[in-house]
């Protein structure tokens, strides 16, 4: 059987869309914040590969990747530090970055 690591993931930055544009690309419904489902420096543990609760299920999947990759042991290639990932989710105009570590 093979070990799985737990990963832990820390939101280092959570962007406004006026970071990210000066103009929006696409007119929102209603005004945009930067995303409220995160605080910036929040962690989450990630155990059997397993989406932690209270995480955003479309952040889990832009991230997933990486947290399988780091999960069964591998590393990325462009780091000089192994065992981590940084990734952001697929929100366009509000993005989240996120921080993944092997612990």
């Amino acid at each position: 059987m093979v070990e799985l690591h737990k990963i832990k993931i820390t939101v280092l930055k959570r962007f406004h869309p006026s970071e990210v544009f000066g103009e929006s690309p696409a007119t929102p419904v209603k005004a945009l914040e930067a995303c409220g489902l995160f605080e910036d420096d929040q962690e989450f543990i990630v155990e059997n590969l397993r989406m932690p609760e209270g995480f955003c299920t479309s952040a889990w999947v832009s991230i997933y990747g990486n947290i399988r990759l780091l999960g069964f042991g591998g590393n990325l290639p462009w780091f000089k530090e192994k065992g981590i990932a940084i990734n952001c989710c697929n929100d366009g105009l509000r993005p989240v970055i996120f921080k993944l570590e092997r612990i």
